[in-house]
């Protein structure tokens, strides 16, 4: 009886790679914030796009909606910001504009007390003072996200103005009482405080 032939052997399978934008996976979200610390840095907070930072992360756009949901919520998982700036203009807006300035004190003051927050706005902080790099995304940010919505929930005249002005009282308040720890500023209870800063930030933002 004649042997039957050997089967053919198999064609060795190629693995071809695929091509494209990322899948959603474990590491997708680090790729995302990796590539949008880099769009921000080089574009600004302002001129950096939901499209540009997919782009640049190669994924599709509708993932960076899916983890972080807007531009805004996506800055602040870059900087790990402890706080959305629509709950801040929300605290700032409502209520009595008499009443303005001590309610914005008493917000200020009660969040930077508390340590887990102080510990992340000071890393904002320092890291805008020891980088241009990060000053620039934060300005773009604040003008954007915080001055702007805020001129326009006091419908102030030169509202910018009035803003940063205020900005610059809450600043130099936080570098005194958290980073240079200047007493008795550093070791005053919020109580004392919030009725001296208060009239200061009324007047900058009201003028009354």
């Amino acid at each position: 009886m004649t042997p039957a032939p050997d089967p053919p052997e198999p064609e060795p399978r190629t693995h071809s790679r695929r091509v494209g934008r990322r899948p959603g996976g474990a590491d997708t979200r680090g790729t995302v914030l990796a590539a949008a610390r880099a769009e921000f840095a080089a574009h600004g907070y302002q001129k950096a796009s939901m499209r540009g930072i997919a782009r640049a992360a190669g994924v599709d756009p509708a993932l960076l909606h899916h983890y972080f949901g807007s531009k805004d919520r996506l800055f602040l998982a870059v900087l790990d910001f402890p706080l959305d700036p629509r709950a801040v203009v929300g605290q700032i807006v409502a209520g009595e504009r008499s009443q303005v300035g001590e309610r914005i004190a008493r917000f200020v003051l009660t969040l930077w007390d508390d340590p887990g927050v102080r510990d992340r706005l000071l890393a904002v902080l320092r890291g805008a003072a020891g980088s241009e790099e990060v000053a620039a995304m934060l300005r773009g940010f604040v003008a954007g996200e915080l001055v702007a919505r805020i001129a326009e929930g006091l419908e102030l005249p030169q509202p910018e103005l009035r803003v940063e002005l205020a900005l610059s009282q809450i600043i130099g308040l936080a570098m005194a009482r958290y980073v240079i720890a200047v007493e008795p500023v550093a070791s005053a209870p919020a109580d004392e405080l919030v009725p001296l800063l208060g009239p200061t930030l009324q007047r900058y933002l009201i003028g009354d």
